[in-house]
């Protein structure tokens, strides 16, 4: 190891930056976000830190550096574009022991400055000794997509309560054993949802019954899995996936999602398909309760996005009935995935000034929509699980004044591997889906948006020359 990772209280100490240019700026920004006292040396400064000297929240003192400026601060970062400055700084400084950086001279420092995620008073720190500060920052960019920002709150909720849990359990495995459960469990997906007070009644609860395995109640985590491809996932539902210890998912959640999800969680399939239902929608809802009520955390994985026509909201309905702790993880629906994977925007100003999205049949199997609303020339209509209503679909926008010429898309298994996207019209719409032997899931996008793919088909692009033939696009 190079360097020893250190942290150094700089609060309102002073602290000095030679220079005056925009990487001076960097450096100044990162000196104040750790409260300190900032002096800048420099006959000149940019924008951004004359707006500072100007608004009194740094000192400037315009002139050359003089050796005597490091009299009084306790650390200093050399950053003009003069390496005889630079140098003399960095002499100085080790002569007086004092901690010194200069900007892109690794062998001119005391100390380098790291890639920093900042989750105050959670604070991680990123360094490859100088070697590659830009690796730095892409290790750091990557760490910011699976550490939420809540972190920060959680570790200000636990500083509070540590005197408590010392008096509650004294000796130091026993804590460390209860602090591992507390934060990887329900207390910190509280502070994640946004929910700390309830947080600190159940953190309170667990030091009340002095145990290392404290029991905490049940929650469902209602997470939307996107339109098949895993890279749509957000980071909370990619996060959820890997804490649950029951996992209740949809036809629609694709095996490439499935995997991510954590290897010894109970997995239970509750999928529907037409006329074949594996679990009715009431004991699904029975189901969620049950779990929850004893102890789990249960995630209810749903394709799509649970509160477009993914009855999400009948699920939490049952569960604010029962007391059930829950939290809501929306996901790309079906209309913005499949439409965006195929190159059809859906509204694209020169062909559409609405959009609508509707489900092709209700409860009871059914088709009653609106059918003039739809029948709009300059709008977009989407329809979910539209295959078995497409006859009356047709028939229906044609005879309230849609052309049967009206472009027509349908997109099989969109976002994944196996997506097709066929062209049709209204009124040969009926024909392909019949000779292509087309297959739910399958999304149906009706308007001349769809006259766009041909031109903006970027995922057939990418992918049609698929060595195995997986890919297959038909227009």
């Amino acid at each position: 190891m190079q360097y020893l990772p250190i942290f150094i209280q700089i609060k309102q100490r002073p602290c000095l930056v030679v220079g005056g240019g925009s990487i001076a700026a960097r450096k100044v920004a990162l000196l104040r976000k750790a409260q300190a006292n900032v002096t800048v040396v420099s006959p000149q400064l940019c924008d951004e830190l004359q707006n500072l000297s100007e608004e009194q929240l740094i000192q400037h003192e315009n002139r050359e550096f003089q050796d005597s400026d490091l009299d009084t601060c306790v650390a200093v970062i050399a950053a003009t574009n003069q390496r005889p400055v630079n140098k003399r700084v960095s002499e100085l400084a080790h002569q007086l022991r004092l901690p010194v950086n200069v900007v892109d001279n690794p062998d001119l420092c005391s100390f380098i400055m790291p890639s920093i995620i900042d989750r105050s008073p959670v604070v991680i720190a990123i360094s490859t000794g100088g070697s590659s500060p830009v690796l730095a920052r892409l290790i750091r960019t990557k760490l910011e997509g699976i550490i939420p920002a809540a972190y920060g709150r959680l570790a200000t909720l636990v500083d509070g309560f540590r005197d408590k849990v010392k008096a509650a359990f004294p000796d130091v495995e026993s804590r460390r054993d209860f602090w591992e459960k507390i934060l990887a469990g329900s207390v910190a997906e509280r502070v994640f949802s946004g929910h700390e007070s309830e947080a600190r009644q159940l953190l309170q609860k667990a030091i009340d019954e002095q145990s290392v395995e404290p029991t905490m109640p049940g929650e469902v985590f209602l997470v939307g899995a996107g339109p098949g491809d895993p890279d749509l996932l957000t980071f909370r539902a990619l996060r959820l996936m890997q804490q649950a210890d029951v996992v209740v998912y949809d036809r629609l959640v694709s095996p490439a999602i499935m995997e991510m999800v954590r290897r010894d969680a109970e997995i239970v399939y509750v999928g529907k398909e037409r006329d074949k239902h594996t679990m009715q929608q009431e004991n699904i809802n029975q189901l969620l309760v049950r779990l929850a009520k004893e102890g789990k955390r249960v995630l209810r994985l749903k394709g799509g996005d649970p509160f477009i026509f993914g009855r999400g909201g009948e699920e939490i309905e049952e569960l604010a009935q029962e007391g059930i702790s829950f939290q809501v993880v929306p996901g790309i629906t079906a209309a913005n995935g499949c439409s965006s994977y195929a190159g059809i925007p859906l509204t694209h100003r020169d062909y559409a000034q609405s959009c609508v999205f509707v489900t092709g049949h209700l409860k009871d199997g059914s088709v009653d929509l609106n059918w003039k609303a739809l029948a709009h020339p300059h709008q977009t209509v989407v329809f979910y699980m539209g295959l078995h209503g497409a006859p009356t679909l047709c028939k229906e926008m044609v005879a309230h004044g849609l052309s049967a010429s009206t472009p027509v898309a349908l997109v099989e298994q969109g976002t994944t591997p196996q997506q097709r996207v066929l062209i049709a019209t209204l009124d040969t719409l009926l024909d392909v889906i019949k000779n292509e032997e087309i297959k739910p899931p399958t999304l149906i996008i009706v308007g001349e948006v769809v006259t766009l793919h041909d031109k903006l088909k970027w995922f057939e692009e990418h992918h049609a020359d698929n060595v195995d033939g997986v890919f297959a696009y038909k227009d």
